[in-house]
């Protein structure tokens, strides 16, 4: 076991990442409020960038074996010691009733990765959190049995919608080793898990909200004049769910009068989109800025006239929680297009506080053409929703309760 005096262990996915700031705003807050822990990360960083809230988490972080395969003294060694605890033998039966449904490579990952977090854990740890219903909660599980400790998770998006149910019944039934409690950031994920829980109170809405305080004040943007350039900008991954390709298909649909430029931030392959816009002519009215940091990220959004995210439902059920990146949004008092899935409209009502369009791409045309006619329209509907950023959305009310639900659970400090 490490040395260590931090009571709570920190189950993550990745560490650092640049598509989860909301993880990253809510462990430094945690901190703030008094709470020491030590990060644990199921993989390697592959961001080259940072952001600046990394650099203020004064957590300890330390790195499971990503694959197996890679450190076999080490899993070895972590399984020998993991065999001598007192909950080893009901772990080991959990985790083969799930392989039995779940015969994967990712299953088999998930049971030495916890061999080895249970193995390593310092001996002062009260409990264990996870961030992801789905690999890092079953690290986290299997774990919490093996050293006899209560865990939590915090679940977002695709972790709910494409974890199959009776996973998700278990990890939230005491009965086969369930969590003490479950945070989701959405009205639609926590009724979702509710109905699969033993006890609807053991699931909590808890919004992430956004600590404004990281964020400069909103510029007082003109009236864009008619027949201006419109300047567009989207930020988010290069995966089905974001909706990145039909909304290439709208940008050539636009009526010719409207003088625009799309400039899309975030990482992952994009490839098949650039193939898709040359094929549309539309590459040289197109900015791939890759992944960037935060202040890249808000001085692009104090630039832009609207802000576009057309999420939809992934073919495999993927799709969005309530992307931060819209609240980033509203606090520049930028206007705001998406769609009305999952937890967006728990943000932005159609009309009010933004433009909710269907994600086909002729609608989606339609909307940026009302924006790109209404700059007016657009700034109020901008202004509302910088107004309910700042009375409802707020990152304090979030971080008090998962504050107090994590106390309640491992004893704080």
């Amino acid at each position: 076991m490490t040395e260590s005096t931090a009571p709570l262990a920190v189950v993550v996915k990745g560490w650092p990442r640049l598509s989860e700031t909301f993880i990253a705003q809510e462990l430094v807050a945690l901190e703030a409020a008094g709470h020491r822990f030590d990060i644990w990360s199921l993989r390697h960083p592959t961001d080259t960038k940072r952001h600046p809230l990394h650099e203020q988490l004064s957590a300890t972080v330390r790195y499971l074996p990503e694959y197996l395969y890679e450190e076999p003294a080490r899993v070895w060694a972590a399984r020998d010691m993991a065999r001598t605890l007192p909950g080893y033998a009901e772990a080991y039966r959990v985790w083969r009733a799930d392989l039995r449904r779940d015969a994967t490579p990712n299953r088999i990952r998930r049971f030495g990765q916890a061999c080895v977090l249970a193995a390593e854990l310092p001996a002062q740890v009260r409990g264990i959190y996870a961030h992801f219903l789905h690999t890092p909660a079953s690290v986290a599980r299997y774990a919490a049995i093996m050293r006899g400790l209560p865990w939590a998770f915090s679940a977002h998006a695709k972790d709910i919608w494409t974890s199959p149910d009776w996973e998700k019944r278990e990890k939230l039934h005491a009965e086969t080793h369930g969590a003490e409690f479950g945070a989701t950031c959405t009205a639609i994920g926590a009724q979702h898990l509710r109905g699969l829980a033993d006890d609807p109170s053991r699931m909590d809405l808890i919004y992430h909200g956004l600590d404004l305080s990281r964020f400069p004040a909103p510029p007082d943007r003109a009236e864009r004049a008619p027949g201006a350039p419109l300047n567009l900008l989207s930020v988010g991954r290069l995966v089905e769910k974001k909706g990145f390709d039909r909304l290439i298909e709208a940008l050539a649909l636009l009526p010719d009068g409207i003088d625009w430029h799309w400039t899309h931030i975030g990482g992952g392959d994009g490839a098949a989109l650039r193939a898709q816009a040359d094929a549309l002519g539309l590459n040289k009215r197109i900015t791939w800025a890759g992944a960037c940091d935060q202040p890249e990220v808000i001085a692009a959004m104090r630039a832009a006239d609207l802000f576009v995210l057309p999420s939809r439902i992934a073919g495999d059920g993927d799709r969005d929680g309530l992307p931060n990146v819209l609240m980033e949004a509203a606090s520049q008092r930028l206007p705001i297009l998406s769609t009305p899935v999952s937890a967006i409209p728990e943000f932005v009502t159609d009309g009010e506080h933004g433009l909710l369009s269907d994600d086909a791409p002729e609608a989606l045309a339609a909307a940026i053409t009302e924006v790109a006619s209404n700059p007016a329209t657009a700034l109020r509907r901008a202004d509302a929703a910088l107004l309910r950023l700042r009375t409802e959305f707020g990152m304090a009310p979030g971080i008090a309760r998962l504050s107090q639900r994590l106390t309640a659970m491992y004893g704080g400090t």
